[in-house]
C-alpha cells in the first residue's frame, strides 16, 4: 500500500489520470482501467484478495471484461483504500434499509469536488451561469453525504448568490423559484425525490426552462411509485417538459445524468457493464435486465470496479438504465425508483 496521496502521485500514470479526469480531456477508457486494476491489484489488499480468489490476477486480466468487480457490500464491511494513512473523511451512506452503512474514504475532497464540477458541466454547461437551489433535507440532516458535498460545491461555484440549500422551508424556496422565472434566470432544481413531491403538492408552478432535477430516494417519507409516475406528476405541477435525474452513490465518485428519457449517460470516467442475474461471473447480453457492473475511474483511491446491487439494462450507445434492486438488497438514499 502506499503511505498517503503524495507518495501515489509520484506515479505519473496515477498524477495523468487525475489531471485527465478533471480536464475531461481525452480518454483512452481500457487502458486507463486496465492501468488503475494493476494499481489498486498491487496496493489494495483487499480488493487483491478477492481477485487472487477469482483466480484474476493482472497476468490475467487483458480486457474489461476480465476485470473483477467488487460486491458493494465490501464498502460496508471494510476499509477499501490503496494507502495506508487515514481519509481526510469518510462520505456514509444512510444505512436506511437496515443492512449496514457503507464507508468510502475519501482522500482528496478537492479532486471529488472537480471531478463533480466536470461532469456536470459537460453535459449542462458552466455553474456559473445557474441558481442552483438544493432541496436535500434528509441528506443535511445526517453528517458524510457526498450528494450534499457536491451540492455545497456546485452552489460555491454558481454564479448566483441566491443559491444555497432548503431544509424545509418550502415558502421560501418558492418565492425564490418565482423571482427565477420572472428574471429569466437559469435555475438548477436539484431535490430528493418526497422533497421535491412536497413541492410539487404545495406549490405547483410554472418552472418550464429550469432544471428540475431529482436524485431518487424516498426515505420512508412517501409510498414509493415508479419512477415515470413520479416524473408525470413532476412535469404537470411544474409545467415542465422533462425531469432530470442524477444516478450516484455513497460507494461512487462519478455521476450519471438523464435528461428525462429514463436512460442515463455515462461520463467519460465511468462505464457500467450488465452481468446475469443468476451468475454474477457472466456478462448478460446488451438490452437484458441484469445486475450493473460500474467501472469508475474517479474511485482512484478505493476500488474502481463495483459491482453493484442496482438491476437495470445497458445500451448500445453506452447509456443505460435503473429498474429496481435486488431482492432483500438496501433501500439506498441516493438510487431511483423501482420500476
Amino acid at each position: 500500500m502506499f503511505t498517503n496521496v503524495q507518495e501515489a502521485e509520484k506515479i505519473s500514470d496515477y498524477l495523468a489520470l487525475k489531471q485527465t479526469l478533471i480536464k475531461s480531456e481525452k480518454l483512452d477508457f481500457k487502458e486507463a482501467a486496465l492501468s488503475l486494476f494493476n494499481l489498486q491489484y498491487k496496493h489494495n489488499p483487499i480488493y487483491r484478495r478477492w481477485c487472487d480468489l477469482l483466480g484474476q490476477q493482472p497476468n490475467k486480466v487483458k480486457d474489461l471484461q476480465s476485470i473483477p468487480f467488487l460486491p458493494i457490500d465490501f464498502f460496508k464491511q471494510e476499509k477499501l483504500s490503496i494507502f495506508q494513512s487515514e481519509p481526510e473523511t469518510y462520505f456514509k451512506s444512510s444505512g436506511t434499509g437496515g443492512y449496514g452503512q457503507s464507508k468510502h474514504a475519501a482522500y482528496d475532497l478537492d479532486f471529488y469536488d472537480q471531478l463533480c464540477q466536470s461532469i456536470f458541466e459537460q453535459q449542462y454547461g458552466p455553474l456559473k451561469q445557474y441558481c442552483v437551489l438544493a432541496l436535500l433535507p434528509a441528506y443535511l440532516e445526517r453528517e458524510g453525504s457526498s450528494l450534499v458535498r457536491m451540492a455545497q460545491h456546485f452552489i460555491q461555484q454558481s454564479g448566483d448568490e441566491d443559491s444555497g440549500f432548503y431544509l424545509h422551508d418550502l415558502d421560501a424556496l418558492a418565492v425564490q423559484l418565482s423571482r427565477k422565472k420572472q428574471a429569466g434566470k437559469k435555475v438548477l432544481l436539484l431535490g430528493v425525490s418526497f422533497a421535491l413531491w412536497d413541492l410539487a403538492e404545495q406549490y405547483p408552478m410554472d418552472l418550464e426552462g429550469m432544471v428540475v432535477m431529482e436524485t431518487g430516494g424516498m426515505k420512508g417519507r412517501r409510498k414509493e411509485i415508479i419512477r415515470s409516475d413520479l416524473h408525470r406528476l413532476f412535469k404537470e405541477a411544474f409545467k415542465v417538459s422533462s425531469i432530470h435525474s442524477e444516478y450516484g452513490m455513497t460507494e461512487l465518485s462519478s455521476q450519471a445524468y438523464s435528461s428525462g428519457n429514463g436512460r442515463f449517460s455515462c461520463p467519460p470516467s465511468m462505464k457500467v457493464f450488465i452481468r446475469e442475474m443468476e451468475d454474477p461471473f457472466s456478462t448478460a447480453a446488451l438490452g437484458k435486465t441484469g445486475g450493473l457492473n460500474i467501472i469508475d475511474l474517479g474511485n482512484m483511491d478505493t476500488c474502481a470496479f463495483i459491482e453493484t446491487q442496482d438491476l437495470g439494462r445497458v445500451f448500445k450507445d453506452g447509456s443505460f438504465e435503473v429498474l429496481g434492486r435486488f431482492d432483500r438488497a438496501e433501500v439506498r438514499g441516493c438510487n431511483l425508483m423501482i420500476s
